[in-house]
């Protein structure tokens, strides 16, 4: 057959019957879906993609680095954010925040503990004899060797100078005993800017200069001889003889700018005070009973039989009293206090001013350390083994404020803002993170 059998177009008309409606497309039409299933519908909807899209709840504590610590290692948190640790005799440097490795020293001999002071690491192995077998300086920043001094190097509060020394058995604490050639360094390089020598042993201690002129140094020999340095160039400013006392490591103090000193007086133990700046006796008040002067705050604290008395350090004025306390130690702005019975679990954070209870601690056990905020973390006292709570003593609210339950095998922590540093019983150093506002209430 040929195509043109196929030119005429073949037409089929189906009429209605094809399926349209009648009357045409343009009738309205009515779904048979009731009206709230709509709505419905996407509400639920809304809810499921919600739900999925949703951040998982985060766990009250985060592992951020783990680090093999024997329990006899030593680990450092410094002011600005690192943390220092040493395993056989090499120290190794974190950052607090990342948890990444900053740096590693070479092998040293191994401490007992980690000290800084103006940027380095003091690396200081101890004899068996209790001296100083010299001292390494290692850079916070870098880990590398800065300087090394063959004797012990101190600080001293309130300067930007070390001091080289020789200590004797009584070297500890704030205030040190010392003998021999005393050498004030530059902490940069380790060169003596000067030295001055100790005929047989004494105390030295940093005290308060006149306003804007920086640190002194206060030396105090066993002849009873105070003698006043400009921690500059060395000029020896005043010299005057003291009472005799058992000078020490605690003894004399500074507190609220002025020097203290306990003593036996004509009827029984005193404590006398002395202007840093030119050695004058300010006040001398009876003490019986009193066996330690320590700083509070503003004020300075006399421990002793009777509790623990808040004295103004420049006129000796009582401020508040506390008979029921047997010891006190600084926490920041405010105080911790120890009760008569127990000294190694406070009663409470106290008000150095007006020694008032800010927040009770009793069955709760105060951290190294402190938050973003500056506030005192405790845990509280379980039984070994035990997992415990670790909570913020929140001085406005006069609350505690939990955070959350520590892991298991977890103790022995220091705080530092948003992380907890704690020893495991797996024989780890661990670094956790923790956030305050999602804790427990």
């Amino acid at each position: 057959m040929g195509a043109e059998a196929f030119a005429e177009p073949v037409v089929i008309d189906l009429g209605s019957g094809h399926g349209a409606l009648e009357g045409g497309y343009d009738r309205s039409w009515r779904s048979t879906v009731p009206r709230w299933f709509t709505p419905v519908l996407l509400a639920v909807l809304l809810l499921i993609s919600s739900s999925a899209s949703a951040a998982p709840v985060r766990p009250p504590f985060t592992s951020l680095l783990r680090i093999p610590l024997g329990p006899a290692d030593p680990y450092l948190i410094t002011a600005t954010g690192r943390l220092l640790t040493q395993t056989n005799g090499q120290i190794t440097a974190y950052d607090l925040g990342s948890g990444a490795l900053r740096w590693q020293a070479g092998r040293s001999t191994p401490v007992y503990r980690l000290r800084t002071g103006h940027g380095l690491v003091l690396m200081q192995p101890w004899t068996t004899s209790g001296a100083a077998d010299g001292t390494t300086a290692i850079s916070t920043a870098t880990g590398a060797r800065v300087w090394d001094n063959p004797r012990s190097v101190i600080t001293i509060a309130g300067s930007d100078v070390l001091l080289a020394v020789t200590g004797t058995r009584s070297l500890s604490g704030t205030n040190r005993r010392v003998q021999g050639l005393i050498e004030v360094l530059d902490p940069a390089n380790g060169v003596p800017r000067w030295q001055v020598r100790v005929p047989s042993t004494a105390v030295v201690l940093g005290v308060p200069g006149p306003a804007g002129n920086g640190a002194r140094m206060l030396m105090v020999r066993d002849d009873r001889t105070a003698r006043l340095f400009d921690l500059t160039d060395g000029r020896e400013m005043n010299v005057r003889d003291l009472p005799a006392a058992n000078y020490g490591p605690e003894n004399p103090v500074v507190s609220g700018g002025v020097v203290l000193l306990r003593h036996p007086g004509p009827s029984g133990m005193e404590v006398s005070a002395y202007d840093p700046a030119t050695l004058r006796e300010l006040w001398t008040k009876p003490a019986d009973g009193t066996f330690e002067v320590r700083p509070c705050g503003v004020l300075a604290c006399f421990l002793g039989q009777d509790g623990v008395h808040a004295v103004e350090p420049a006129t000796g004025d009582l401020r508040w009293q506390r008979p029921g306390w047997q010891s006190v130690t600084e926490r920041g702005s405010a105080l911790l206090a120890y009760p008569d019975t127990d000294i190694s679990r406070p009663v409470g954070l106290v008000d150095s001013a007006t020694g008032r209870v800010l927040v009770g601690l009793r069955g709760w056990l105060p951290l190294a350390g402190a938050n973003s905020s500056g506030e005192l973390l405790v845990t509280r006292e379980v039984p070994p083994g035990a997992r415990t709570m670790v909570a913020v003593a929140d001085q406005e609210s006069g609350r505690l404020r939990p955070i959350a339950v520590l892991p298991a095998g977890t103790g022995d922590c220091e705080a530092a803002p948003g992380r907890l540093v704690c020893r495991s019983t797996t024989g780890e150093l661990v670094v956790w993170a923790y956030d305050e506002a999602a804790g427990v209430g």
